[in-house]
């Protein structure tokens, strides 16, 4: 079987690299696409993953529908010529419509409901949607999505991070991390550049988190972009991350974690790493998730957030049991299940 598989942010490499690979293993025949942003590129290298770089991100709204139609274009004269059964991706805008034009049955991967111009220019073409439960159907179905292809499951996408993890308690040792207080936080700053986002990419709200903060604790930064980084250079007790990094390793190894994003949030929580959400949109769904469990605590008040991080450096939550979906065979099985039957 002939399958596509494009990859449109660097978090959705580590959720497809073991799918990659044991779909590799099985003998299909893979096409891997991915778009140059972020750290895409060095991440598909470090899991050795072969694939075609096509098109990259823009900036303004202009600039993301010119990126965004230059790269279908492209995409429709590599896949045009190959037979490929079907097509898999996650939040990617230019798959589904792709796919659907050459009629290629797409399965779509989703787990942001406020994503409303990408969910808009792809749920309604999409054969097959995987969402986790706790995202309201009625709101796909305002974005055009068939209620019939929708497949919820009980979890979030980050599951699908940890099915090969392998700890390194070495981790701060790996990367020559000078530590002066026992304790030690990372954040990972806003999405700035996103176009669910409003935000200005020269300012971010863990400022003056981090400021208050690193007295109390080593701060460790994972920048999006220079800019981020830029934010924080020189500043006591503040290292800033380059990546590529084992964020798995990094996340389990610190004391807390506090992110003004998403999806290392949600990977702390899995990992029972203490994590305080600030992300300044609003609560999405499967940040809910694990609030609701009691894994993840979530304010956008300075003070509060202080309070909570200096609590949960003195008193680590207890460990706390959730039963989740097997959400990397739900996606192989109705994979393999489109690639067999067309629909």
């Amino acid at each position: 079987m002939k399958i596509w598989i494009d990859i449109s942010n660097a978090p959705h490499v580590r959720f497809f690299k073991d799918v990659i690979k044991y779909l590799e293993d099985e003998g299909e025949d893979l096409i891997v696409t991915a778009r140059q942003f972020g750290d895409i590129h060095k991440l598909m290298e470090v899991y050795d993953i072969d694939f075609i770089s096509v098109g990259k991100h823009g900036v303004s709204l202009y600039d993301k529908l010119k990126e965004s139609t230059s790269r279908t274009y492209d995409l429709v004269d590599i896949i045009s010529n190959e037979r490929v059964d079907a097509a898999l991706s996650k939040h990617s805008i230019e798959l589904p419509r792709v796919a659907f034009g050459l009629g290629i049955p797409s399965l779509y991967v989703l787990d942001n409901e406020h994503a409303l111009a990408a969910n808009k220019l792809t749920l309604p073409l999409c054969d097959r949607i995987i969402t986790p439960n706790i995202i309201d159907m009625w709101k796909l179905m305002k974005f055009g999505a068939d209620p019939n292809t929708i497949i919820p499951y009980n979890g979030t996408s980050e599951l699908m991070h940890f099915k090969s993890f392998n700890y390194n308690d070495d981790v701060f040792k790996d990367l020559n991390l000078k530590l002066e207080h026992p304790k030690t936080i990372l954040m990972r700053p806003e999405p700035s550049l996103a176009s669910y986002l409003d935000a200005d990419c020269t300012k971010s709200v863990l400022s003056p988190i981090v400021d208050d903060l690193k007295d109390h604790a080593n701060i460790l930064i994972l920048p999006r972009f220079k800019e981020q980084a830029d934010i924080f250079e020189g500043i006591d007790h503040v290292t800033i991350l380059h990546p590529p990094v084992d964020t798995s390793s990094l996340i389990k190894k610190c004391d807390l974690v506090i992110g003004a994003g998403g999806t290392m949030n949600r990977e702390a929580a899995i990992l029972q790493t203490p994590v305080i959400s600030c992300y300044p949109g609003e609560t999405l769904s499967v940040d809910q998730y694990y609030i609701n469990n009691g894994l993840m605590y979530r304010s956008n008040n300075v003070n509060q957030v202080i309070t909570k991080a200096l609590e949960f450096l003195k008193n680590p939550h207890e460990k706390i049991d959730i039963k989740t979906d097997d959400l990397f065979q739900i996606i192989i099985d109705n994979l393999y299940d489109l690639g067999k039957n067309g629909k």
